[in-house]
């Protein structure tokens, strides 16, 4: 049985995680693969001026997992290539979930590493992992996780999501009969389908700028003292990097550490997840979708195949968004994804 999709709205993934976590009002820090975002949500409303993007994530804490072991001389000599095999940056991934955490002194642990060498059967090899408190330690030190032996993947390999607007500008959409000369977004001399879209601005992507600072600068942005406090008291940590043992403790510290002291605040806490911090953004999105107050967000079938593109005024949609979820209304009940650029244009 076909489902028909009767409307649709698009939300934040922050805002999607602090409704998953039962808040209104929270510092979200979305540790994923490849990116790390902190974005502030105040009571239900994302601040976008907040914004803050690392270009580092869980793979780089991968990637560094094996170049300090091979630094260490504790890893199996076999070909390891997490760059251009995808299996073997699985199988780091994995290593790095189930052995590395955050705490004092040295942090070792015995493991089985596999290997898939080409015209080989796959083995197992077991080995003493050394130093497994050191890759995650680059989140407040990203030139850890840069180390010249593991360059950043090929751009193939991914689509980031802040190239979305990049890879559809080059597009032609088709032209509906009843579309005057000055609406028409496609063909020659048309307007940029994006031109008329105001984007929120947020901050560029920092190179340097470890996590603790990260956090500081977002919350601080805010500009309000009795905002700040409770932002700082705040912090949610969401992805699968936030499963980090230790983890949680480090952030606090750190951030206490990072603020001025001419800041009058002397408590961060991070708040434990009601739910799996790797899916949590799903749960809240569910949620969102049930909501009174976000009705007038959502497009209606109706107006969309009667504007199209239009409808999205205003930038309000998605322009201005880091990790937009879409939130999808049907005769079968709601149904919760994250938005991509294909998406935006089917």
């Amino acid at each position: 049985m076909e489902s028909t999709i009767d409307s649709s709205t698009i939300s934040s993934e922050a805002l999607a995680a602090v409704f998953g976590n039962g808040l209104s009002t929270a510092c979200v820090v979305n540790m994923g693969a490849q990116v790390t975002s902190v974005t502030c949500v105040e009571d239900g409303v994302v601040l976008p001026t907040t914004g803050l993007t690392l270009p580092f994530g869980g793979e780089d804490i991968s990637k560094c997992l094996l170049w300090v072991q091979q630094h260490h001389q504790s890893w199996p000599t076999i070909g390891t290539d997490p760059l251009m095999k995808p299996i073997d940056l699985l199988m780091v991934n994995k290593l790095k979930e189930s052995y590395c955490q955050i705490r004092e002194g040295e942090v070792d642990s015995v493991a089985v590493v596999h290997s898939y060498e080409d015209d080989m059967p796959p083995g197992t090899h077991k080995t003493r992992l050394s130093a497994l408190n050191v890759p995650p330690m680059g989140l407040f030190y990203p030139l850890l996780l840069a180390p010249d032996e593991y360059p950043p993947p090929p751009r193939s390999w991914f689509h980031d999501y802040e190239d979305m607007l990049e890879e559809t500008s080059h597009l032609e959409f088709p032209r509906r009969p009843d579309m005057s000369d000055g609406l028409f977004l496609g063909g020659n001399g048309g307007l940029n389908m994006w031109e008329n879209y105001p984007v929120i601005p947020t901050r560029p992507k920092e190179e340097n700028l470890g996590l603790a600072e990260a956090v500081t600068s977002s919350i601080l942005s805010t500009g309000r003292i009795d905002l700040q406090r409770k932002l700082f008291c705040s912090i949610q940590l969401i992805g699968g990097v936030a499963l980090t043992h230790g983890l949680e403790a480090a952030v606090e510290e750190r951030v206490l550490h990072a603020i001025p002291s001419n800041e009058a605040i002397d408590t961060v806490e991070v708040l434990q997840s009601r739910s799996d911090p790797t899916f949590v953004s799903w749960k809240g999105g569910a949620i969102l979708g049930v909501l009174d107050f976000s009705r007038e967000a959502w497009i209606h079938r109706e107006d969309w195949i009667q504007n199209g593109i239009h409808f999205l005024r205003g930038g309000s949609a998605v322009f201005g968004l880091t990790h937009p979820f879409s939130i999808l209304k049907c005769s079968h009940g709601f149904h919760v994804r994250q938005v991509t650029s294909q998406s935006i244009v089917a």
